[in-house]
């Protein structure tokens, strides 16, 4: 019976090419995903800035609130009025 060489040296020569295109695909989709992640970062840290502000303008909200309920001498209906005509944001 007789054996063929599978790694002989007229595969390796293509296998040489191939290995560098494939490292080469490799790269790419490394730096593509890099990308997405950073993005993603981006867009993460702008969200949180934004529920930040979000939440300090409710907690603002909420100790007026408190000091409206506690002042004894303080007209309530006026300055739940006032609330309302002050915007959300």
């Amino acid at each position: 019976m007789h054996q063929v060489a599978i790694l002989g040296p007229s595969t390796i020569w293509v296998l040489i090419p191939l290995a560098a295109i494939a490292a080469s695909m490799w790269r790419r989709w490394l730096k593509v995903k890099e990308k997405q992640l950073d993005a993603q970062s981006r867009y993460t840290a702008e969200k949180t800035a934004q529920y930040a502000a979000h939440t300090e303008r409710l907690e603002e909200r909420v100790r007026v609130l408190e000091r409206i309920a506690t002042d004894k001498g303080v007209d309530l209906a006026e300055q739940i009025e006032s609330l309302r005509d002050k915007p959300l944001n």
